[in-house]
């Protein structure tokens, strides 16, 4: 039976704002207290897809969850009506307040860890959401993150549904931001890497000094347990520390795979060569074709500010592959020259294509983190809720309800407008019933 990846990109919320809320993710914390445009964030997105949908792609889409979330607010303390609530948390807590009101569900790269069918051992396809407990503006997303999936890939016969891990520190899990599969054909068996930045019960590895290793290796492990995965076709690396001190807080800000193409900045992970000598042996006869990017080619501070690897790698055919980029590899010299070179040179990555995404690369998230693979049989493909999945149609009335429903322009004295509450509960009300969905947010209960 013949399998797709299909990609679910993130729907960018009617919140979409810069709290810089993000440390260790310099393009977020470069960009506290700018204007954000809410309304061409999500246009940009929807354009990405519908292009690469008009390519023949297989898209899907994920809602924007409820903003902001005033019950943590209560939680912490603040008491009163929702208006008084918001207007103290904005005199008071204005980095909370940013927080509960945080679009970063958009980024469906950290939502979850997928594994397909034919990775598992009991033939089904697993999801586990990432807990994301390095962030609180991340950290609340993973309850409704579950319902939304559990709403799109409902069908028990094909899915399996996984709470998150334990939300300590222990067991860190950034989602698929941290994994990559790679495969002969999608329907085949593959190899899944898992990107780790530290074992929280080991004193031996070598930590980051200047911003934190967010994905644990226990986590990593976990969810390779709960998927069901054979141990002989499970590699785990770690990130580089002076690579994470960079900036490179995922490891898809340094490194991107699809099926057999494996395409990575030579500083991306501790003993690298022993890393891709791993791949290849548990691949067996599938040969790993590893594009390594020098540091003369690409100095790691230009592939992070172009975010070169925060890219999508996509299969036009059996033998090449697309290359999906922010339009910044355009405006640094040194990563337009490369991919230049890389186009002609490399038989494998046949073109390079931009999209601008500017509103959402200036909170740190580039191609790749707005959306989440998904390997799908034929069968299993039919099963998911048809209401996500992109057409012209679809296209159509998204594009509508962004107009009527965004504003233009956000600062952060908008998050204590209370009227701004109302205005994104009747969007996103509208929103699942544009797609029938059942109600997976709170306030629609």
């Amino acid at each position: 039976m013949k399998a797709y990846e299909v990609n679910f990109d993130g729907l960018v919320g009617p919140t979409h704002n810069y709290s810089g809320l993000s440390f260790g993710n310099i393009a977020s914390e470069q960009s506290l207290k700018d204007v954000s445009n809410p309304k061409l964030a999500a246009q940009q997105g929807l354009m990405k897809i519908k292009a690469l949908a008009d390519r023949g792609f297989k898209q899907g889409i994920l809602l924007p969850h409820h903003r902001p979330e005033i019950s943590l607010l209560r939680q912490l303390g603040f008491q009163g009506s929702d208006a008084q609530i918001l207007t103290r948390a904005a005199k008071e807590a204005p980095a909370v307040l940013g927080s509960v009101y945080s679009a970063s569900a958009m980024w469906t790269a950290n939502a979850a860890t997928v594994s397909p069918s034919a990775d598992s051992s009991d033939g089904l396809v697993h999801f586990t959401p990432a807990n994301l407990n390095a962030k609180l503006h991340r950290a609340i997303e993973h309850p409704t993150t579950s319902r939304m999936l559990q709403g799109v890939f409902h069908n028990e016969r094909y899915f399996l549904h996984h709470h998150a891990l334990p939300s300590v520190g222990q067991f860190g899990d950034e989602g698929a931001a941290n994994h990559t599969r790679f495969c002969s054909k999608y329907d085949e068996a593959g190899v899944e890497l898992f990107v780790y930045g530290r074992a929280a019960f080991s004193q031996r590895d070598i930590l980051p000094k200047r911003y934190p290793a967010r994905q644990t290796l226990e986590a990593s492990q976990a969810v390779a347990r709960l998927h069901t995965l054979d141990s002989d076709r499970v590699v785990y690396a770690q990130q580089r520390p002076d690579t994470i001190d960079a900036g490179v807080f995922h490891n898809d800000v340094i490194s991107v795979g699809n099926r057999d193409v494996f395409f990575c900045h030579e500083r991306a992970f501790v003993n690298q060569a022993e890393v891709i000598d791993e791949l290849q042996h548990k691949l067996g006869d599938t040969e790993l074709h590893v594009i390594t990017v020098t540091e003369e080619e690409v100095p790691l501070r230009d592939a992070i500010a172009s975010y070169l690897f925060n890219s999508q790698l996509l299969s036009t055919s059996e033998t090449e592959m697309l290359l999906v980029v922010p339009g910044e590899c355009e405006t640094i010299p040194r990563v337009d020259q490369y991919l230049k070179k890389l186009v002609k040179a490399d038989k494998r990555i046949s073109e390079v294509i931009t999209f601008d995404l500017k509103q959402s690369m200036k909170n740190g998230g580039g191609a790749a983190c707005l959306r989440l693979r998904v390997a799908l049989t034929d069968d299993e493909l039919a099963a998911v809720h048809p209401g996500v999945i992109l057409t012209d149609h679809l296209y159509a009335l998204l594009t509508a309800w962004v107009d009527r429903h965004y504003r233009d322009q956000l600062s952060q004295s908008d998050l204590a407008d209370p009227r701004f509450v109302d205005e994104s509960m009747v969007a996103l009300d509208e929103l699942t019933q544009l797609l029938g969905l059942p109600a997976i947010y709170p306030f629609q209960h």
